[in-house]
């Protein structure tokens, strides 16, 4: 698999442009590695690059360098340190960061794609409550989660579920369904000053609030279907999509 640590220079490039992303977020799409389908890579969605980014910021926030509107260079970084600060115990619960390629739709991030037992991709924690409610396996799942989350203190903005994936596996008949949340996106310190990565009490009071909150979102998102409201407009994944070709 090409690919490079983020001051590297690119030697390979990836074309993606007549490929099907199987996820578009706010200013990126994800596809299947070509070259190896169990990974992903993340580009920027055209209109979005670090160039076109920029050029929409005022002064004085278009006087920073290209890079820091790089969504992809970023989450490298942010990937890398985290895994780096809180050791191997944390890619219970987030990607690993693979390094950065060049592709014909620009830089990109390459990172695990995780796939459930039956190597379909794996839907969101959104999408797996609106299908299936607060079923015994994702409950055991959001009980072990939790507390994870907050011992280690994974720095994070706000646990969105349409940023946490379900894994699903021992998917046979007569097997009991097991799950496992890994957050995708979001992940990082939020304050200009992260005084948290500093001291680990601040850190696991910011982890807890985060998960209260994101307790809140799960509450609101079951009341929403009980009730026939909506679930959003980010977090589904077209079953078509879900298959890895």
């Amino acid at each position: 698999m090409p690919a490079s640590g983020p001051n590297d220079k690119f030697t390979n490039m990836i074309s993606l442009h007549l490929r099907k992303p199987f996820a578009k977020g706010g200013n990126r799409l994800c596809f299947v590695h070509p070259d190896n389908r169990g990974m992903c890579i993340k580009v920027a969605r055209p209109g979005f690059s670090p160039a076109e980014k920029r050029s929409r910021k005022g002064f004085p926030k278009n006087l920073k360098p290209l890079n820091r509107f790089d969504d992809s260079q970023i989450e490298h970084e942010v990937l890398s340190t985290i895994h780096a600060e809180l050791g191997d115990e944390v890619l219970d619960l987030i990607p690993r960061s693979y390094g950065m390629v060049e592709t014909d739709m620009g830089p990109g991030i390459v990172t695990n794609l995780v796939t459930d037992e039956d190597h379909q991709i794996s839907i969101t924690l959104l999408q797996y409550l609106w299908e299936n409610g607060l079923d015994a396996p994702i409950q055991k799942s959001l009980d072990q989660f939790y507390p994870a989350w907050q011992s280690l203190a994974v720095p994070s903005r706000d646990l969105l579920l349409h940023n946490i994936v379900v894994q699903q596996t021992s998917l046979e008949a007569g097997d009991e369904k097991q799950c496992r949340l890994i957050v995708i996106d979001g992940l990082g310190w939020s304050d200009m000053i992260p005084l948290a990565r500093f001291f680990k009490g601040l850190a696991h009071v910011k982890a807890g609030r985060k998960i209260k909150n994101m307790k809140g979102r799960v509450t609101s998102l079951l009341e929403a279907k009980q009730s026939g409201g909506s679930w959003g407009i980010h977090g589904f994944i077209d079953p078509k999509k879900r298959i890895i070709s």
